[in-house]
């Protein structure tokens, strides 16, 4: 059966991602999620800030959809806390208060926990499979945000089961840099520039420069950093495509 390894991911992202904030990361992490999930990678500092209006029933979902989903996938492999929380590096305690909806983690503690269960992160806010036509509605938007909300991934799928490729809205705050740690072997970004002016930088190789129109496509299987070289936000379109490992 496929399997996707994946491992943290400083964003961003995203993922992801900010319209309602959900709660403020704990065990050492800085960041949350505000809303579901975008993205997928951060280390960065996150604000903790509270929307006054979040979407209906948002800040309700995604605790505990994202704690019955750890539960499901930790037992499922044969897990308990302790183990879990020796190969992920997220204690045990947040761990615990994951899954009992108690706190929403940050994007870069999602990516630790996604990568000790050998599960792709959108796993870990699956929600059930919807059936016909799927619309995400902008004023519906799962997000993540880290760094203080400089940097915010909008999923542009549904976290409806596993997906091979998965798209998201990223938006990167004024003069903002945002480093991402290497995702699995094999795992591919295309990025898309519809606003600003954005620095890409992978491993050893000469950083890339991209405007309005402009794209690229790099292995991210090695740290990576996404700069905004302009005062205003940039605006960019992702791609993430995932490697078969098949087992």
């Amino acid at each position: 059966m496929a399997k996707r390894h994946l491992q943290s991911f400083p964003w961003r992202g995203a993922a992801f991602l900010a319209l309602a904030g959900l709660g403020v990361g704990a065990d050492g992490g800085t960041g949350d999620i505000r809303c579901a999930l975008g993205c997928f990678m951060s280390d960065g500092n996150v604000a903790s800030s509270l929307d006054a209006n979040p979407p209906p029933g948002v800040e309700q979902d995604l605790p505990a959809v994202l704690g019955r989903n750890l539960r499901r996938l930790r037992t499922s492999r044969g897990h308990s806390l302790e183990r879990l929380a020796k190969q992920s590096g997220v204690s045990r305690a947040m761990l615990g208060q994951i899954e009992t909806g108690k706190s929403v983690p940050t994007i870069a503690l999602l990516w630790k926990v996604a990568n000790a269960l050998h599960v792709p992160f959108a796993n870990l806010l699956q929600a059930d499979v919807a059936r016909g036509p799927v619309v995400l509605r902008q004023s519906d938007a799962k997000l993540l945000s880290s760094s203080q909300g400089q940097f915010t991934s909008r999923a542009l799928f549904p976290f409806d089961g596993s997906h091979q490729v998965e798209f998201y809205e990223l938006r990167i705050g004024p003069l903002h840099r945002e480093n991402a740690e290497a995702h699995a072997p094999g795992t591919r970004e295309n990025l898309f520039v519809a606003k600003g002016v954005v620095e890409i930088a992978t491993g050893s190789d000469k950083p890339q420069t991209l405007t309005e129109g402009d794209a690229i496509v790099f292995e991210a299987d090695v740290p990576h950093v996404y700069k905004n070289l302009v005062a205003s936000e940039a605006v960019l379109y992702l791609v993430m495509t995932y490697a078969d490992d098949a087992t």
